[in-house]
Order: structure tokens, then sequence, then C-alpha cells
């Protein structure tokens, strides 16, 4: 594993949504890299459940529609009697379709939050009193730049994601007496599979080369490094912030 080493990530059990591929599968390799037990979940239980085998010992995979809040909140419980309580939250899982605002009917407007917003409270609650009982702990709500420019035809993304920015700030605020820390994870333009598939045309990546500071592709194991020091206890006295990786795109 390249990158810097955390041993106080040792033996620490962390929860990733959407951990199957792209940035959250770096998630959970970087994190059972440092030696610390790996729950995720993901709608895709083919890849889930061979990145779990790959991995081996540590690992713990259950498909689930984070949709579906006492499932995830179940699949939560169950991680923390596998491997212990949950003291680092990753809640990553999202999905940032493209569509347009005009045409966007208030049911696929809540399907979006119900992706994009309520995971991520509904895991941090099904967390808290484990982090509380342990001392502590670390939540990592990724959001996206997109919410601080605001691009078109993604108007429920972006309003999601300003929301986990606010989130992580009230959240920092009201449990930082309990020792446990909420940060926000603000990544630029990532190059997964996805993305490739979807819009990374040759054209796409010029435009995006010249807005950049860093003309080097960000990749996901960039994004997961981040999350690792939000994790660690080197940023032990940070907390309702927004930590941006994007080349120097803003």
């Amino acid at each position: 594993m390249a990158g810097a080493i955390y041993p106080g990530m040792k033996d620490r059990v962390v929860f990733v949504t959407g951990g199957a591929s792209g940035i959250g599968a770096a998630f959970v390799e970087q994190f059972h890299a440092q030696g610390s037990k790996v729950a995720f979940v993901d709608l895709q239980a083919d890849a889930g459940e061979a990145l779990a085998g790959r991995l081996g010992q540590g690992a713990w995979f259950r498909r689930c529609d984070v949709t579906d809040v006492p499932a995830l909140q179940a699949a939560i419980r169950d991680a923390a009697q596998a491997l212990g309580p949950v003291t680092v939250l990753i809640n990553n899982v999202a999905n940032d379709t493209r569509h347009e605002a005009a045409e966007t009917s208030m049911d696929a407007w809540r399907k979006g939050l119900a992706v994009n917003l309520d995971p991520a409270f509904a895991a941090s609650v099904a967390v808290y009193p484990m982090m509380k009982a342990a001392g502590g702990g670390s939540i990592v709500n990724v959001s996206s730049i997109n919410a601080l420019w605001g691009p078109a035809h993604m108007a429920t993304y972006v309003a999601a994601k300003g929301a986990i920015n606010s989130l992580s700030k009230g959240l920092a605020r009201e449990w930082g007496p309990d020792r446990i820390r909420v940060n926000a994870l603000s990544p630029g333009w990532v190059v997964t599979e996805r993305q490739l598939e979807l819009w990374l045309t040759p054209q796409a990546e010029a435009a995006w080369r010249e807005q950049v500071a860093l003309k080097d592709r960000i990749l996901p194991e960039d994004i997961a490094r981040a999350a690792l020091f939000l994790a660690s206890d080197e940023s032990r006295m940070m907390t309702g912030q927004n930590l941006i990786v994007d080349a120097g795109r803003l």
C-alpha cells in the first residue's frame, strides 16, 4: 500500500456505505490495508462479495439498499456484532445521475435525496451510541465540490451534497462533547469506472485540465487517503470542516 501508515487505525472498526466499487472500494481497501476491520454495504452483491473475499479476514459485506433505512441500520448493528463497535463511519453512497431540473418530478427529487442525503443521517444516528460508548469516533461524509460551484443538470445531487456539508457542521457541534468528530470530504472529478463509462470523454478531460492547477487525474485512492487522515488521530482537533480534494479546481 502506497501512502502514509496510521498505526492507530489498526483494529478499528470502519463502516462504509457504497463500498463495492469506485471511490467506495478504495475506502474499503485502504482502511483494510491499515489493519482496520472494515464492514461495507452496497447494492452490487457480486462486486461486494468479490472485494470482501479478496481482502479476507477483517472484511465484512452485506448487500443493502441504503434507501431502506431500517435495513441500513440493521446492517450497522450486525456489523458491530461481527467486528466490534463502529468508531469510523464513511458515508459515501451517492448517485450523480444527470437530469433537467424543470422536468424532475417531486417523486424523482425525493428519490434523489433518499440516496444522496438520508443514508448519511440514518447511518450517523445508528453509530452514535457506539461511538459515544467508545469515548469518541470519526464520521466522514463524502460531499462534492459540485455543492460549492453548482453545475447544471445536477440539481438534486447538488442540493443533497450542500445539505451533507451543513449536516456535518451541525452534527460536529452537537456531538463534539462526546468526542465524535464529523467532517465532510469533497472530491473533484475522480476517475472511476462509472465516470469513464458515462462522461469522461477526451474532450471533457481536456476541458477539465484547463480548470485545475494540478493536471494529473484524481484517483479513488487520493480520496481514500484523505479519508484516512480524517478518520485517524492525526486530525483529532479537526471537526465540522470540509476537506476539498479537487486538484485546485475551486
